[in-house]
């Protein structure tokens, strides 16, 4: 999951900008129907061409010698350009993420040795959990680095440990910046959970082969699990006689790590499925799939989940800075993928 605030590009800045010099720069890219100071905000009115999703980043970076940001919104007919001061952002202090790292490595590894009284299997357990939300959360980082939006590494959120956790409430990584455009926004949000899951199913073929199929207790704790594990136990049945498996712990850390996709799938608020929302349907509908993605959480049983996206969806998403270009016919495609990628991941309580 990654977040990142508008609050700070949406103030009104206290001094005034170089007006002549960026509207310069605004008609070097863009037809310009009037030119106005509102605010201390030079603003345009511009006409939108077919070139303007690129004409937009070559603006962005050449105000970036000014320490400014472009902002493109559409209002009814009109297209309004403002140009705000670039915020500040503190640097990253990576010794956090380290420490959080390690504290995490030691939780999971405890959840582990609890879950299978073994250390062996309690080091794969670690492995494969660390491995599956790592890769989710440089997904992210590597796609915003990609789109020089500037992001924090990875922060790994130590947990309870099991029977009562997992030893980790996941990880995220910190937005500093707004992506440049709804291609950017929805590359972000995509790209970790499709590589998370793929981990995932790797992790559930690997731990399927070291589960044993065991006769049927009926005292017994029975998990749900989704479609894509049936299918991978169909594929890649496990050894032994009868009616129940005993899940080895690595494939305990693939179910753990369908689940973590299709909790960030959901389509609401800073959510990843939020972000790959808001760059696919806009700002009115997103509000709305936001709330259904809610609503489809409590269906499934996981309230908790359900009441900290309602607190996510609260905050308007801030959306691209060129929230005017639209994105691309393959990530409407990515985005289909991502829909068959949640129902394959989809676990009831």
């Amino acid at each position: 999951m990654c977040c990142a605030s508008s609050d700070d590009y949406l103030a009104d800045p206290v001094e005034a900008l170089p007006f002549e010099q960026v509207h310069s720069m605004v008609e070097a890219e863009f037809d310009v129907k009037e030119g106005f100071i509102d605010h201390n905000i030079p603003t345009f009115h511009v006409k939108y061409r077919e070139d303007s999703k690129e004409a937009f980043l070559r603006l962005m970076e050449s105000l970036e010698s000014l320490r400014l940001i472009p902002v493109l919104r559409q209002t009814d007919e009109t297209v309004v350009l403002r140009v705000l001061p670039k915020p500040p952002t503190k640097p990253n202090r990576n010794i956090i993420n380290v420490a959080l790292f390690f504290i995490t490595l030691g939780t999971v590894f405890i959840s582990g040795y609890f879950y299978s009284l073994n250390v062996l299997d309690a080091l794969l357990f670690t492995g494969a959990i660390m491995a599956i939300l790592g890769t989710h959360e440089m997904g992210h980082k590597l796609l915003a680095d990609k789109h020089d939006v500037e992001s924090t590494y990875p922060y790994f959120i130590p947990g309870i440990p099991y029977p009562y956790g997992i030893g980790t409430f996941g990880a995220l990584i910190k937005q500093k910046a707004i992506p440049p455009n709804r291609d950017a926004l929805f590359d972000i949000g995509f790209t970790g959970p499709i590589t998370g899951f793929i981990i995932a199913a790797i992790v559930t073929i690997i731990g399927i082969q070291l589960s044993t199929l065991v006769p049927l207790d009926p005292e017994a704790s029975l998990v749900p699990v989704p479609l894509l594990f049936q299918v991978i136990v169909m594929l890649f049945p496990p050894s032994g006689l009868g009616e129940m498996m005993q899940l080895h712990p690595v494939a305990f850390a693939g179910w753990i790590g369908m689940i973590v996709t299709m909790l960030n799938l959901v389509p609401s608020g800073m959510f990843d499925g939020g972000h790959v929302a808001r760059s696919v349907l806009g700002s009115k509908a997103h509000k709305i799939i936001s709330y259904l993605g809610i609503a489809l959480l409590a269906l499934l049983g996981w309230w908790p989940m359900a009441i900290l996206a309602l607190f996510f969806s609260a905050a308007k998403h801030p959306g691209p800075l060129d929230d005017v270009s639209k994105i691309t016919n393959s990530r409407k495609v990515g985005a289909i993928t991502l829909v068959a990628v949640f129902l394959l991941s989809v676990v009831p309580m």
